[in-house]
């Protein structure tokens, strides 16, 4: 495997949480852990499928924790790691510039 390198911090940052769905579930995950079904009502519109897929790729890149518990029935909970939360934080000006333009964007064709 290739070391990748990057142009600037934006872009490094874009290839961790890049896509609709995973800024939908950091910011879900913020609240605290969430059992899957909890996560998938929680972020609307997305698939069974694409949040496993989701998942999956975050916690290789190390933003989730996934916690299994051994116990009938079987229990799973996500969790942001450190690194997420940090990410998190660091999307949290994106999301109030988005809710202060929420009308202009919606507006555009």
């Amino acid at each position: 495997m290739t070391k990748r390198t990057f142009t600037c911090g934006l872009d490094a940052a874009i290839s961790v949480m890049g896509g609709k769905w995973k800024g939908l579930i950091l910011f879900s995950l913020g609240e605290g852990p969430l059992r899957f079904g909890e996560l998938r009502r929680t972020v609307a519109g997305i698939s069974e499928r694409m949040l496993i897929l989701q998942l999956r790729e975050m916690e290789t890149s190390g933003l989730v924790h996934r916690e299994v518990y051994h116990q009938v029935p079987p229990k799973v909970e996500y969790s942001l790691t450190e690194f997420g939360s940090s990410l998190n934080a660091a999307l949290a000006p994106l999301g109030e510039w988005g809710e202060e333009h929420m009308e202009r964007i919606e507006a555009i064709p």
